[in-house]
């Protein structure tokens, strides 16, 4: 049996996403934490890219690094049980297609956090509201992406919302506003247990004091709340 190790940081979501495909699936491993800000010299010599997540892997004396967490993703639906992608090839390019579109909106919402004016901040919401719009016609019933059955899609998605129970706290920006399929989904990731576990308990304080130190609009904002 492999022995996995994933280098993580406390807020990265790439790194949830692979955290809460290994706990779906029922895999042990150890998580290995770093400070991007002040890298370790082990750590740059492992990864090329100096980004996380990191697997570190190692299986019958064979060690590997895999870096960038849609190949750790695969990776892991290659070699591990309980698979989370769909077995029709179409169905299984289509999640491909939206777990893309979780990385462009993780993008935008840097974008968000980094806005220097109200006015940006408002392109932002609206550039944000859009996309969920996107989201919000994919969506069926649920309670997950694909109906009754929790796939790579919303280990991708759990930590784009939990970004947003931290935003709600500095003002409600509306972006999920007449999107009743996206908030229902946004509330079963919420309890479900690996999403949970996916971040350490004071992960809404971290994300609040990193907020608080950009200099942008969401940071005024939230030191004015102080």
């Amino acid at each position: 049996m492999s022995e996995l190790t994933l280098v993580s940081h406390h807020l990265c979501p790439y790194v949830q996403r692979a955290a809460i495909s290994l706990s779906e699936k029922g895999v042990g491993f150890e998580r290995r934490y770093i400070d991007l800000g002040n890298k370790p010299d082990w750590f740059t010599a492992l990864s090329p890219l100096g980004k996380v997540p990191l697997l570190q892997v190692a299986n019958n004396g064979t060690k590997a690094n895999i870096f960038e967490s849609t190949v750790i993703l695969e990776y892991l639906e290659d070699t591990q049980p309980d698979p989370l992608h769909p077995v029709d090839p179409l169905e299984r390019a289509r999640h491909r297609s939206w777990i893309e579109f979780g990385s462009s909106i993780l993008n935008r919402i840097g974008g968000f956090y980094n806005a220097g004016t109200e006015a940006d901040l408002s392109i932002e919401v609206e550039k944000l509201a859009q996309m969920f719009s996107r989201v919000e016609a994919e969506l069926g019933d649920g309670p997950w992406f694909a109906g009754n059955r929790f796939s790579l899609v919303d280990a991708v998605y759990g930590p784009i919302f939990r970004y947003f129970g931290v935003f709600d706290l500095i003002d409600d920006f509306g972006i999920f506003e007449c999107k009743p399929r996206t908030v229902t989904w946004r509330h079963a990731l919420s309890e479900r247990p690996s999403v949970i576990r996916a971040v350490t308990p004071d992960h809404p304080d971290r994300l609040l004091a990193f907020l608080r130190d950009r200099r942008s609009a969401l940071g005024v904002r939230l030191g004015l709340l102080n």
